[in-house]
């Protein structure tokens, strides 16, 4: 949209006085501008490159990049029971995610039913400092029927798995069940995603390893090698053709299943991806060097690997980027020190995701900030129907994440909340900082501190059509 048109949709004049106005450099979709956005009501009503606006209260900024707010469509906030949404939202608020979708896996209930869910939703609004959407999951068997009551309920998407953790939590649905949840929801505009792993493959390679006493850090990729990715996703492909239900793909790791989705793109199947910082960031030698604390599942995967998915973003193959985000106790990641087997999987990501992806992507792989802004907040927003969010424009909620591109600093203890000892970036030098987070016109991280109460966040419903 042309700067011109944003003045003419806007909902007032240059003699109002707004609730609030922010002069900077304004990451839009296509452009960074300098100019004034006017907000009224927590959303933004003009957005002016002629002339300041006025406003009760006004900040101007000099150096700093105005993006639109952060949206991380991958949370665990309760895989962890310890952690919940007060915890994980404080990080989210410091890292710049103004919004992001929480998984389904919650311990001890997985989120499957519109009951627990509407329990779910009502929790989030009691504790979140951003806004949540959730996401629901479905029983292995026979639970196809509750899909539709949780849409109602405000559902923002399903989240399904060919690998199985939990047979109760986190279980792995077969291929008739997947077909029967994709039917049900190919007319809604519901996504279906799915954790995309052979389970029997993985399953078996684990045992075999472990028999062996093969439990060395590396052990963990090789027995989750990448066809146990591409042979899953390549399966739920073809019933997405079959059923016409829109397919999403999470946690992408490796570059080949992206060759598999750039084709099926063009068969007709209505299918996005979506990767993970660590996929971008880490690979086998981290795994090698950092152990539990670069486990995940996908495994991280080799350095020529990890170059191919580069080119894959920059083809546009990628949708989004997501963190994953689960912090465990470093406790629960010690036990894998002898053992890699031992350790759980995941990675902390809300806290460091923003600083880290601008940095590699701005600074190091030559994307524009307005690349960033699609793959980190647009994208997200468009592909999962989260209205009001993902972008700065009139009519749109006034979430913002302020970042000085200038300012270098060091991924330490003493610059983060997250525990140091869980991430493999420790001692990274990056160039460009968050100093502030915006969600709905208010100020919830001021780049030292939280400056709202748990409560503030809103939880998003979805955009399912029954």
């Amino acid at each position: 949209m042309a700067a011109r048109d944003f003045i003419l949709n806007s909902r007032g004049d240059s003699k109002m006085v707004y609730d609030k106005v922010i002069t900077g450099n304004i990451v839009l979709e296509e452009t960074v501008k300098k100019g004034s956005i006017g907000i009224k009501d927590g959303v933004i009503a003009n957005i002016s490159f002629d002339e300041k606006l006025k406003g009760a209260t006004e900040k101007n900024l000099e150096n700093e990049l105005i993006f639109p707010g952060a949206i991380d469509v991958h949370v665990h906030c309760f895989s962890n029971p310890k952690e919940g949404f007060e915890k994980t939202t404080r990080l989210a608020a410091k890292g710049g995610v103004t919004t992001f979708l929480d998984m389904p896996y919650d311990l001890p209930n997985p989120i499957n039913n519109a009951d627990i869910f509407k329990e779910k939703s009502a929790e989030l609004e009691k504790e979140a400092l951003v806004d949540i959407g959730l996401w629901g999951t479905m029983k292995k068997r026979g639970g196809t029927s509750d899909l539709k009551p949780m849409i109602e309920a405000g559902a923002m998407s399903f989240k399904m798995s060919t690998f199985e953790t939990d047979e109760y939590r986190f279980p792995e649905i077969p291929n008739d069940e997947i077909i029967k949840a994709m039917k049900v929801l190919a007319d809604t505009g519901v996504l279906v995603a799915f954790h995309s792993e052979d389970n029997e493959t993985v399953k078996t390679m684990v045992e075999e390893y472990q028999d062996s006493n093969k439990i060395y850090n590396l052990a963990h990729n090789e027995t989750r090698p990448p066809h146990t990715e591409t042979t899953a996703v390549l399966k739920l492909l073809e019933y997405a053709y079959w059923t016409k239900a829109k397919l999403h793909i999470v946690h992408v790791s490796h570059p080949r299943t992206l060759d598999l989705i750039k084709q099926f793109r063009k068969e007709g199947v209505d299918v996005t991806a979506e990767t993970c910082y660590p996929y971008l960031l880490l690979n086998t030698d981290d795994l090698k060097e950092y152990g539990p604390a670069c486990k995940m599942n996908p495994p991280v995967r080799t350095k020529e690997d990890v170059a191919r998915m580069w080119d894959h973003l920059k083809e546009g193959t990628i949708d989004l980027i997501s963190s994953d985000h689960i912090r465990w106790e470093e406790e629960d990641k010690k036990q894998g020190y002898n053992n890699i087997f031992k350790a759980p999987s995941g990675l902390p990501g809300l806290e460091v995701i923003v600083p880290l992806i601008y940095d590699a992507m701005v600074n190091k792989h030559n994307f524009s900030p307005t690349d960033f802004g699609k793959l980190m907040a647009t994208n997200a927003a468009e592909r999962f129907q989260i209205n009001g969010k993902g972008k700065i424009a009139v009519d749109y909620d006034a979430d913002f994440v302020i970042i000085n591109p200038e300012t270098e600093w060091t991924v330490s203890e003493d610059s983060l909340e997250t525990n140091i000892n869980l991430l493999p970036f420790k001692n990274r030098k990056l160039c460009g900082k968050v100093t502030e987070t915006i969600i709905r016109g208010e100020t919830v991280f001021d780049g030292k501190e939280i400056t709202v109460k748990p409560g503030y966040g809103k939880f998003i419903e979805g955009s399912g059509v029954l």
